[in-house]
């Protein structure tokens, strides 16, 4: 008995030896597995990475060459190289300013985490000049570099306060702009960007803009506004009438560069090669087609004739519109959303600018303040769970009116602190350097008198 309880306590050893053994070696499996899991998690995603990088490169020609074309065709032949310059300049010195603090004041987050008052404006400082973010620093989620993202968001921030030029256009003064746009970009569009992307209070408000309507659009066209009826209108200018472009062939390419590069404006603001960065891609061509149509058929019963520089404002209309509803809304939306902001920005551009005389110069306000105060608020109609998921956000056309009354809230809250501190920036200037050009030089063209330079010859 002694000797068969014996054996079986050798047996019992043996298979608890087997066990521990065998569970150690699915524990060192198990930890293996999770430092894989970990290491992939850690990697670089190529495609994202790959479809940024392009996107980068079309938001880039937006501003250089699409938008310096589009408003330079526009303006009168003497004024085309004060365009270009003022678009030009601004790649510079707003991407060396985004690189010191801006990308550190929007998605830094410094102040918030130490509860610091500023916070409330501005992330913080703990990534001016990009400090910490290295090759391997990788943005969650997307797993791209950090340094691609912030420079993605930099060309953002460079085309936002270029839109301004279109309301002031003829009659600025080259340093008084520049220094303009200089402290409306820190104290303007920082904070708001921050607002709405860098964890702010929009953003948590839960406010919708994909890809900058409030940020951008809204924000850049409030500022024309002002900017124009603070200037007042150009010399000889005849309100219904306005100046013939010089060159429309330039409206057209410039327009067609805009069209372009807004696919990586939209489709990448997603920050993935995926379905959502396929369905912006759709929704904002589809928005844009809608709109440039709508304008032209406008156009057309109204004026008695279809005009290219009618069809590619109304282009950009719908461009801006569906900005920030490129990730939420699907085929129904983006149709709805680009016909009625050409129809309604029609309506600003040639009766009610008229009608209230202000002279917003390229309808940089008409078009991209109206346009974008549009697509904000129709975001809050038409968002659907159909793009953003189970659980996701739907507008007002799907039951939920709370929406609706977020986006309105965010455009309106928008509106108020552009308008409040373009005024206050506009004294600034005007008092230290000035802003406007004297009556002769605006009569002879800012080309030669600014720059020294002719544009034909």
């Amino acid at each position: 008995m002694k000797k068969h309880t014996y054996k079986n306590l050798k047996r019992i050893a043996a298979a608890l030896f087997l066990l521990l053994a065998a569970a150690k070696l699915h524990a060192q499996e198990a930890v293996e597995a999770v430092t894989e899991a970990v290491a992939e998690a850690a990697k670089v995603d190529t495609g994202n990475t790959a479809w940024i990088i392009v996107a980068t490169v079309l938001v880039l020609m937006m501003t250089i060459p699409g938008l310096a074309l589009f408003y330079g065709g526009l303006v009168r032949q003497k004024n085309l190289l004060s365009i270009i310059m003022q678009c030009f300049v601004l790649v510079g010195v707003i991407t060396i300013l985004w690189v010191a603090f801006g990308y550190s004041w929007v998605f830094g987050s410094g102040f918030m985490e130490t509860g610091s008052p500023l916070g409330f404006f501005i992330g913080g400082f703990d990534k001016v000049f990009l400090r910490g973010v290295t090759v391997g620093t990788l943005l969650p989620g997307a797993n791209i570099p950090e340094t691609l993202f912030a420079l993605f968001q930099c060309m953002f921030a460079i085309i936002t306060p270029a839109l301004i030029i279109g309301a002031f256009a003829e009659r600025v003064k080259f340093g008084g702009y520049l220094l303009f746009i200089v402290l409306w970009s820190i104290v303007v569009y920082n904070p708001l960007a921050h607002w709405v992307w860098g964890g702010g209070w929009l953003g948590e408000l839960g406010a919708i803009d994909f890809a900058g309507g409030t940020v951008v659009h809204v924000n850049a066209g409030i500022s024309a506004l002002v900017m124009a009826i603070m200037l007042g209108k150009r010399k000889g200018y005849r309100y219904g009438r306005p100046a013939a472009p010089h060159n429309v062939a330039f409206v057209f390419i410039g327009a067609a560069f805009l069209w372009l590069g807004w696919f990586g404006f939209n489709a990448g603001s997603g920050l993935a090669a995926d379905g959502l960065a396929a369905n912006a891609f759709l929704v904002t061509h589809l928005s844009t087609a809608a709109a440039a149509v709508t304008w032209m058929a406008i156009d057309w019963i109204r004026n008695g004739k279809p005009t290219t520089v009618g069809a590619c404002t109304g282009a950009v209309a719908g461009l801006v519109a569906i900005t920030p509803a490129a990730g939420t809304v699907d085929v129904l939306g983006a149709f709805a959303i680009g016909a009625a902001s050409s129809a309604v920005c029609f309506f600003m551009v040639a009766v009610v600018k008229t009608k209230l005389k202000y002279d917003d110069s390229l309808d940089a306000f008409g078009v991209h303040g109206v346009g974008g105060i549009i697509g904000s608020i129709l975001t809050g109609v038409f968002a659907t769970r159909l793009i953003t998921g189970d659980g996701g956000q739907q507008g007002a056309l799907y039951g939920d009116w709370h929406q609706l009354w977020v986006q309105t809230a965010a455009t309106a809250a928008t509106i108020a602190y552009s308008a409040v501190l373009t005024v206050i920036l506009f004294y600034i200037v005007d008092k230290l350097v000035g802003i406007r050009v004297s009556a002769r030089v605006e009569e002879e063209g800012l080309d030669v008198y600014e720059h020294g330079e002719a544009s034909y010859g």
